[in-house]
């Protein structure tokens, strides 16, 4: 997780932050859980896009990032999400 975002321009603040929502994805406990992180996750990639923090390539990279990651947790627990 810490290579998805040490290419990252951004403060420390935003890259925790980014580490954090991560996070919430790979141990979302349900279904109901992991939707909610990955909709969080998606609302701070569009924030940091419509303040123009990273140029699009890096924008698209998280957005592919973060919908990676939701993939393979859905696919650890079948049963659970």
């Amino acid at each position: 997780m810490k290579d998805d975002v040490a290419g990252l321009n951004a403060p420390p603040a935003v890259k925790i932050q980014t580490l954090k929502l991560m996070v919430r994805i790979s141990q979302a406990a349900n279904a109901d859980e992991l939707w909610r992180a990955r909709s969080r996750a998606a609302g701070s990639v569009l924030a940091m896009e419509k303040v123009e923090a990273q140029d699009a390539a890096r924008i698209q990279g998280l957005y592919d990032t973060f919908e990676e990651n939701a993939k393979a947790r859905r696919q650890e627990e079948p049963s659970n999400t």
